[in-house]
């Protein structure tokens, strides 16, 4: 299965794949990190699109056209704040995981990216949140075998190292 699994160190918005996932807020409206970024690449008709939909509680997960971006939707999915692992982050941040690929699945995506879900102004430890997102998606695609590629994007050395070392273990 690792084949159809991959890590990238990069700027998700670049990745001319059928979807690309952001780390949304409940709100689904423009933030900071990758969900600012997806939104600015993406252009203002995703945050009317997301506006049209309302909220998304954490774990769930919403669709929409990716509108400028070379992707052809976002799945935007909304992590857990992290507040030491004693809330139900774990199964809420693999939650996340499972809705979008059961909602890539369900439009016949094929191929899709990730970013670090959660780990960034989240909070969540890179290494605790990597290890429910490798071992998800690999649970998940056992399912899901229309989805062709999963693309775990990272954004810099350690993180990406991190997710290596996940998917190989």
């Amino acid at each position: 299965m690792p084949e159809r699994i991959v890590i990238f160190d990069g700027d998700i918005t670049g990745l001319e794949l059928d979807a690309i996932v952001n780390a949304a807020n409940e709100r689904l409206a423009p933030g900071a990190g990758v969900c600012g970024a997806i939104h600015r690449a993406a252009g203002p008709e995703l945050a009317k699109a997301c506006a049209a939909i309302g909220r998304c509680p954490t774990g769930e997960a919403r669709l929409t056209p990716g509108f400028d971006l070379l992707a052809r939707y976002v799945i935007h999915t909304v992590g857990p704040v992290w507040h030491g692992g004693d809330r139900g982050e774990s199964d809420l941040l693999a939650a996340c995981y499972r809705n979008s690929l059961r909602l890539a699945s369900e439009i016949d995506i094929k191929t899709i990216a990730f970013p670090a879900l959660s780990t960034g102004i989240f909070g969540y430890p890179v290494e605790a949140a990597a290890k429910i997102a490798t071992a998800t998606t690999r649970e998940e695609l056992e399912r899901f075998s229309s989805i062709e590629r999963v693309v775990f994007c990272c954004f810099g050395r350690a993180p990406t190292a991190i997710y290596r070392q996940m998917l190989s273990a």
